[in-house]
C-alpha cells in the first residue's frame, strides 16, 4: 500500500505481547537496536468481547464500550478516516458492532486473530531489513482491526507509525506476515527519506514531481522485500484469484512502461502541471497491485539479478538510478538473447537529469 511517497528500510525486532499487546521477543542479533515492533490487537479484542456478551444476552455495559474507545487502535483509526474527510461517531460504531452481519462472523473473527497472533512478525522484518539500507531503522506499531472498511492501510509514518489490518477471515498467518512486511518496507525506507531529499533537492520544479512519483515504484521493492527473494513467488501465500491478478498484470510489464513514461514526460514537459492533476493521474497506476508494484517489482527483479542487491538498494535512494541501471541490465540481458523487455526512453533520460553514460552498474 502507498503511502504519500516514502518508501522503507528496517531494523531489529522486538515484539510486545501482554493481554492485549500480544508480542514476539527476538533475540539480540546485529539488527538490534533496528526495530521496534509491537503488535497491538485491543480494539480487535474489545470489539469481540462485546459481541461475545451479545451473542450471551448479556447488558452490555458503558465500561464495555469505554474499554473499546480508549484502545490505541480505535483512537487512531478515527484520526486517520477523520484526515481523509470519513468521520465516525462513536454511536456509528456501535450500530456496526451490534449489526447482525458481524454477529455473524464473530466465531470466525476470533479464529482468525487467534491465528494471527502467533504469526511470525520477526521473521518478516528480518527479511525486510536485508532490502533496507544500513541507515534504516523501524519503529511501528501493528493494529489488526474489526471495522466496517475493508482495507489495510499504513498511518503517520514520520511520527508514530502504524499498520491498520483489517481482520480478514480469508487472510492466512502467512498472508498476513507478508502483508505486514511489505508495509515494514515502507515504513523503513521512509526512516531514510532524507537521503532522497538530498538526491533530489536541486531539481528544476517542473522536474520535481515527476521523479517524486517514481518513488511510487517503492510497492515493487515492498514486494520483493516481503517474499525474500527474487526467486520466490511473491504471491506465494496469496489466494488463487490474487496470484492470477498478479501474473496477468505483471504480463503487461513492458505496456505499463510505456504508459509511466508517458506520465513521467506528460509532467516534465508540464502537460499536466497542476498537483492535483498529476496526483490524480499518479494514483490511477495503484489499482489492486498495478503499475507501480508490477514494473516496480520486475525493475528490482531484474536489477538485482543482474547487479546484486546491494545495487538495488542504492537504487531506491534516486529512483533515477533505478531507471538508468535498469535500462543498462534490460540491454544487456537483451544482447544476451534471454528476454526483451522495455527500455525508459533517452528523451526521459535526459530530461530528468540522468547520463547513463555515468551510472553505476
Amino acid at each position: 500500500m502507498f503511502q504519500s511517497r516514502s518508501f522503507p528500510i528496517i531494523p531489529l525486532l522486538f515484539v510486545l505481547i501482554a493481554p492485549s499487546i500480544h508480542s514476539q521477543t527476538a533475540q539480540p542479533d546485529t539488527a538490534s537496536n533496528r526495530v521496534q515492533l509491537k503488535l497491538n490487537t485491543e480494539e480487535a479484542d474489545a470489539a469481540l468481547a462485546i459481541l461475545d456478551r451479545h451473542a450471551a444476552g448479556t447488558a452490555i455495559t458503558d465500561a464495555d464500550w469505554q474499554r473499546l474507545f480508549a484502545t490505541e487502535p480505535y483512537v487512531r483509526l478515527k484520526k486517520r478516516e477523520a484526515s481523509m474527510h470519513r468521520d465516525f461517531t462513536d454511536d456509528d460504531f456501535r450500530k456496526f458492532v451490534l449489526s447482525p452481519e458481524l454477529a455473524a462472523k464473530a466465531t470466525i473473527l476470533r479464529q482468525t486473530l487467534d491465528t494471527w497472533r502467533r504469526a511470525d512478525l520477526v521473521a518478516s522484518a528480518r527479511r525486510v531489513l536485508a532490502y533496507l539500507p544500513e541507515q534504516a531503522s523501524i519503529k511501528a506499531k501493528v493494529f489488526p482491526v474489526i471495522k466496517p472498511g475493508i482495507n489495510s492501510f499504513v498511518f503517520e509514518t514520520t511520527t508514530d507509525p502504524a499498520i491498520f489490518l483489517y481482520l480478514d477471515p480469508e487472510e492466512s498467518a502467512a498472508k498476513f506476515e507478508n502483508t505486514v512486511a511489505h508495509e515494514l518496507h515502507h515504513i523503513g525506507f521512509s526512516s531514510v527519506d532524507s537521503l532522497t531529499e538530498e538526491k533530489l533537492k536541486d531539481l528544476p520544479p517542473h522536474v520535481k514531481p515527476a521523479v517524486e512519483w517514481m518513488g511510487a515504484f517503492g510497492e515493487g521493492f515492498a514486494m520483493l522485500a516481503a517474499a525474500g527473494g527474487p526467486d520466490i513467488d511473491p504471491h506465494a501465500a496469496s489466494s488463487p484469484k490474487e496470484h492470477a491478478r498478479w501474473e496477468h498484470d505483471l504480463a503487461n510489464f513492458n505496456q505499463d512502461v510505456h504508459l509511466l513514461q508517458q506520465f513521467f514526460l506528460d509532467v516534465v514537459d508540464q502537460r499536466l502541471n497542476k498537483k492535483d492533476d498529476i496526483d490524480e493521474k499518479a494514483y490511477s497506476f495503484f489499482g489492486a497491485q498495478g503499475p507501480w508494484y508490477t514494473v516496480g517489482y520486475k525493475m528490482a527483479v531484474v536489477v538485482e539479478r543482474r547487479y546484486g542487491r546491494k545495487r538495488l538498494i542504492e537504487c531506491m535512494i534516486d529512483p533515477r538510478e533505478l531507471l538508468a541501471t535498469y535500462n543498462r541490465a534490460a540491454e544487456e540481458l537483451g544482447r544476451d538473447g534471454k528476454e526483451r523487455l522495455a527500455l525508459w526512453s533517452p528523451e526521459l533520460m535526459q530530461k530528468v537529469g540522468v547520463r547513463l553514460a555515468e551510472t553505476k552498474p
